[in-house]
């Protein structure tokens, strides 16, 4: 299997995973505050990474490569980054809809492109047509009859920019770093952050966090745990224009999930959006004048 297509396969795996989470991180929410869901989900992630990291490394010295300099600041980095975007995406959802919420996060497709001719990586013009296409279409999906602006729009705005640092920063410190080990380290990263957030702006009951266990496996281990290694060992294998455009497909496997599981229903408009962002994702991944098959 040649490294473009495994990497699309891993980020098409971290996406339904990411997509069908938003059921158990709506679920989790009903009962618990938001960091305090976001510190026991990253702790969970923390303590199921660990050890997969020595299942899947039986090489000498699997101990010794937690101890790499680099592997820390670039999960430092990383993780920095994720909480920034997590935490702001949760705020915003106070202050505004799911719907313009899960549009105006997205747009890290935008932005993702724009930060790599900063960084002197210039994307392919196909890509900036794919990238258009899946703004309409997350558009139509998400904000059809939205009009008004608040407060949370400003920070779900934020929050796209964080994304968007976040996934540069993948492409630019993942290398020969081992995915499991980076993720685990950005995850104790927002498990640290958090902590303080969750225990000085909400009430902490234990009975609560018990009765939602199984959103928070799933959105720990999960989405957390399997699906962000998945986006590191993805983005090794794919420029971050092309790579973000996969990921925006999160936004169409939530409305897909609940239209199949919570039988909430899809406008005409939603259905639409939904066509355009899986065709975007297929236009970014056909081959170009100059790749040999």
């Amino acid at each position: 299997m040649n490294k473009q297509l495994r990497g699309s396969l891993s980020l098409f795996g971290a996406v339904i995973i990411w997509g069908s989470a938003f059921i158990a991180q709506s679920v989790g929410m009903e009962l618990i505050g938001p960091f305090t869901f976001q510190a026991i989900r990253c702790g969970l992630a923390v303590l199921f990474l660990v050890p997969l990291s020595f299942v899947f490394d039986h090489k000498p010295g699997a101990v010794k490569r937690w101890l790499d300099p680099k592997l820390w600041k670039s999960g430092i980095v990383c993780g920095l980054a994720l909480f920034a975007a997590a935490s702001l995406q949760q705020v915003g959802l106070v202050y505004t809809d799911a719907g313009k919420a899960g549009f105006l996060t997205a747009m890290y497709i935008v932005l993702v492109p724009i930060l790599g001719l900063f960084l002197g990586q210039k994307p392919p013009k196909s890509a900036w047509f794919s990238v258009a296409l899946a703004v309409v279409g997350l558009y139509l999906l998400s904000c059809m009859g939205v009009s008004q602006i608040n407060i949370g729009d400003i920070l779900l705005a934020g929050c796209a920019l964080a994304y968007a640092v976040q996934i540069t920063l993948i492409d630019r410190c993942a290398g020969e770093l081992d995915g499991v080990r980076l993720n685990c380290v950005q995850s104790l990263v927002v498990t640290v952050l958090s902590v303080p957030f969750m225990a000085f702006t909400e009430t902490v009951d234990m009975g609560n966090i018990l009765a939602c266990w199984l959103p928070l496996c799933y959105a720990g281990i999960a989405s957390m745990g399997i699906a962000y290694s998945l986006q590191i060992i993805g983005q090794k294998h794919l420029e971050p224009t092309t790579a973000s455009l996969i990921m925006s497909l999160e936004s169409v496997i939530a409305a897909l999930c609940g239209w199949l599981i919570l039988k909430e229903t899809m406008t005409i408009w939603e259905l639409l959006g939904c066509a355009l962002v899986f065709s975007a994702v297929i236009i970014s991944q056909l081959p170009g004048k100059s790749d040999k098959r």
